[in-house]
């Protein structure tokens, strides 16, 4: 975890697998997460994530209608 505390405006991938793990109750890896950016999850230049933008992301994916 970075510094102590997860900025969920600006996640890494560990953190965003961590914080993604504890708050949905299923483990989530960090290749899950890099999968998601690779797939065209929102990430900063950096590579860093925004949980709100990422949750939306998912979302979008999920309500697809490829997906039902």
């Amino acid at each position: 975890m970075s510094e102590g505390k997860l900025n969920p405006l600006r996640l890494s991938v560990p953190d965003a697998a961590l914080l993604l793990t504890k708050a949905g109750g299923q483990p989530v890896s960090e290749e899950q997460v890099r999968e998601a950016i690779a797939a065209g999850a929102p990430t900063y230049p950096e590579g860093n994530l925004n949980l709100v933008h990422l949750g939306a992301w998912i979302l979008r994916e999920l309500t697809k209608p490829e997906q039902r």
